[in-house]
């Protein structure tokens, strides 16, 4: 049976995909059609699902997650014994994950009223994976952040587009497309990335990320919240290190790269390499804010970063038309930046190399 063109059942046509080539023994499965998902698939270690053309959307109403490892908020996850290890998500022939309609779901009623963590809202949301790859991908309509990982070690995020929700709501109640930072609050889905890396992250390359995001495109952010509490792991650290991320070219309302750590521990060794501003002309938002943004004035926890703490971080080849090319904010030990321009009538900070 169909609901909006897509076939329904579609969890339980990849889940029984995987356990039937599970049971035989191999660790391959190849996925096709439009489908409909109504709670999340759960994708074991030594693991890789191809989808091939496919066109995977959430199901109208629903609260969940599209992927999530196997031992996803289980207990053994919360453990290092529990960790799944080399989890491949792949797509080939255009395909993608779709968010749908969206569903209501944010982060100031998230928990209340009977609904589910916003977490809940992530397309793929890994945690305490060692060794994963998530590649040839386009993420549309996602209803929160679209890819998220915590202590996730040894992966590979790449070629990977975005297609957020620009959708917005006029005070006369209509309708109509197109973000504007002067009309925030008639956003209708908002803090919308692309691709975020939280706690316990480290030893990760990103690279080849294009599109819109109504929020940051790649977030690197170490925050001390309900989620990382949740599905923290035991004897595992806490830090984020030795992360690359190369080739943005995105359009982002809010910016196209984030670092930002606000609590005890450690965020080090981090290469931004290759960031473009795409938004002229975008028929989904005005001007950006932020072409790269490092650490931030507002407070988000308890605990602002030393240099000692927040350090190591280059930032190379940067070309923005936000009305801030780059931003700094705190403490960063060992900063490099080189070669941050501004076009279209923005100016690269005083005192930042050209």
């Amino acid at each position: 049976m169909e609901q909006n063109g897509f076939q329904r059942g579609g969890s339980a046509y990849l889940t029984d995909l995987i356990a039937r080539a599970v049971a035989r023994g191999e660790r391959e499965a190849v996925a096709r059609g439009r489908w409909e998902i109504d709670e999340a698939v759960r994708l074991p270690g030594d693991f890789t699902l191809i989808l091939d053309g496919c066109h995977l959307r959430m199901a109208d109403g629903c609260y969940a997650n599209l992927f999530v490892n196997e031992h996803h908020d289980t207990p053994p996850g919360r453990t290092a014994a529990g960790t799944d290890r080399n989890v491949a998500l792949i797509g080939r022939n255009g395909a993608v994950l779709d968010g749908g309609a969206y569903n209501g779901l944010s982060e100031r009623n998230a928990g209340r009223n009977g609904l589910p963590p916003i977490w809940k809202n992530n397309l793929v949301l890994f945690t305490n994976v060692d060794g994963f790859t998530v590649r040839g991908l386009s993420c549309r309509n996602f209803r929160w952040w679209a890819l998220n990982f915590l202590f996730c070690a040894h992966g590979r995020l790449t070629d990977l587009d975005f297609l957020a929700n620009d959708a917005a709501v006029g005070g006369d109640g209509r309708p109509y497309r197109g973000l504007r930072h002067d009309r925030y609050d008639e956003i209708l889905v908002k803090n919308a990335d692309g691709i975020d890396l939280r706690q316990g992250c480290h030893d990760i390359l990103i690279e080849n990320v294009t599109g819109f995001t109504e929020d940051d495109s790649v977030a690197l952010t170490r925050l001390d919240g309900e989620m990382e509490r949740r599905f923290a792991v035991e004897g595992l650290t806490t830090d984020l290190y030795n992360v690359t991320v190369r080739n943005v070219a995105t359009s982002a309302l809010c910016a196209n790269v984030r670092l930002l750590s606000q609590c005890a521990g450690r965020f080090y060794n981090v290469l931004i390499d290759g960031v473009t501003d795409t938004s002229l002309n975008s028929p989904h938002m005005d001007r950006g804010g932020h072409g790269v943004r490092i650490g931030d004035a507002r407070r988000y926890g308890d605990h602002l970063p030393t240099a000692d703490e927040f350090f190591d971080i280059t930032v190379r080849r940067v070309r923005s038309r936000a009305a801030c090319v780059l931003s700094l904010a705190g403490e960063v030990g060992d900063l490099v930046l080189e070669e941050i321009e501004g076009f279209d009538g923005a100016e690269a900070l005083p005192g930042v190399p050209g």
